[in-house]
């Protein structure tokens, strides 16, 4: 006589439910695979060499780093388009402390210099975003106007700096930030910590989930996704490693995006966040102050601005004209491809994260294959109508 083994109706009911939830989230991470594969395929894989694939997560940065700020922007129903000029604006006021002031009264003194220019950069875009959070809030205009106004004020404000030309910002040790290395050795004491973390965030939310009574997905489900995330991050030390190790950037930016994950999930500001791009009315009857969370958003955007024009000021080593341009639809396009609901009230720092990484893998897929860059427009703007169209029709079944 033999015994049939039959899995409860109600894991299997969660585990779909689940999967259904993330849907979106494991389609582009099986796009991004499929976009390494041909990429790979179409250049002999060069692309996944180790020089590429440092250089790859490097020139993501500044693009990541405003997507996982435009998020609680786009969450809370509004939109920010100066983030680009924001960003090329401070990398141009830093390339201009560099050049013009500190080497003048601070001879010889990089990590001084180094230090004052990132204190003077993430100011400017801390008091860029207080400036035109008040008026978004308080003053109530239209996010949209003020934003797209700030960025023609900062495009005029970064001809009046430059007056034309090109700044030179290319001290050894402020270029460090954006172009130096951790050691090998550091990189795999980072990737314990991160599998660590990993584990424990795991267990943690499992504990959390079993102390008050919420459903539990199977262990080896939570192990699975775990465990993929820590063999890519394993992964990923090991093929940079190959290289120089893993670019300080990506560390920078690894940490921020951990920081904004925590803040957006296990906050107070972050729940009130989603709360008023779901049901703005809801949330004001419910005591949210909507304009004091709708100012410090905007605030925390400059802030993200600023960080992310002192990585392309040390990054491209200069302050020029052109800084910043397109980076705010890029900013954009990466959220939304990461799940971020133009309506509000959705979207994950996760999700754009990937969508950051797919735009900066086509973007240098493409270079290396040669293709003229207004041919790459065209495709990017293809790639993203048909991601949302996508996410549109999964989400509709």
């Amino acid at each position: 006589m033999s015994a049939v083994t039959s899995v409860p109706t109600s894991a299997v009911s969660g585990v779909s439910k689940r999967f259904r939830a993330n849907i979106q989230t494991y389609a582009l991470i099986v796009a991004l695979i499929v976009l390494w594969g041909f990429f790979s395929a179409m250049t002999e894989g060069a692309y996944l060499g180790p020089q590429n694939f440092s250089n790859l997560f490097r020139q993501m940065t500044v693009t990541a780093l405003l997507a996982v700020g435009m998020v609680l922007v786009i969450v809370t129903g509004n939109i920010d388009l100066s983030v680009g000029k924001l960003a090329g604006f401070v990398s141009v006021v830093v390339a201009y402390a560099q050049a013009r002031i500190w080497n003048q009264i601070l001879p010889d003194q990089e990590i001084l210099t180094t230090i004052l220019s990132v204190l003077v950069g993430l100011s400017v875009g801390i008091l860029f975003g207080l400036l035109q959070g008040y008026i978004i809030a308080f003053l109530r205009v239209p996010a949209f106007i003020v934003t797209l106004g700030g960025m023609w004020f900062l495009n005029g404000a970064i001809l009046i700096v430059t007056q034309g030309k090109t700044i030179p910002a290319n001290q050894p040790a402020f270029s460090v930030i954006a172009q130096g290395y951790l050691p090998i050795w550091a990189g795999w004491v980072l990737a314990v910590i991160v599998v660590a973390g990993l584990l424990y965030i795991t267990f943690n939310s499992r504990r959390k989930k079993r102390r008050y009574g919420f459903e539990l997905t199977p262990l080896y489900l939570d192990m699975l996704r775990t465990g993929l995330f820590a063999g890519a991050v394993i992964v990923y030390v090991y093929v940079v490693s190959q290289y120089n190790g893993v670019p300080i950037p990506v560390l920078l930016l690894a940490i921020t995006a951990a920081v904004m994950a925590y803040v957006s999930n296990n906050t107070r500001f972050g729940r009130y966040a989603y709360a008023i791009g779901g049901n703005r009315e809801a949330a004001r009857l419910s005591g949210i102050s909507i304009r004091n969370n709708v100012f410090l958003i905007f605030v925390l955007m400059g802030f993200l601005c600023g960080v992310s024009g002192v990585v392309l000021a040390s990054y491209v080593g200069y302050g020029t004209i052109a800084a910043g341009t397109g980076y705010e639809l890029d900013a954009i396009a990466s959220c939304i491809l990461g799940g971020t609901s133009t309506l509000g009230g959705e979207g994950t720092i996760f999700g754009a994260m990937i969508g950051a990484l797919i735009m900066a893998s086509l973007t240098n897929g493409l270079q290396m294959m040669n293709v003229q860059p207004a041919w790459q427009y065209l495709l990017k703007g293809v790639v993203l109508v048909v991601a949302v169209y996508a996410d549109v029709y999964l989400k509709k079944r």
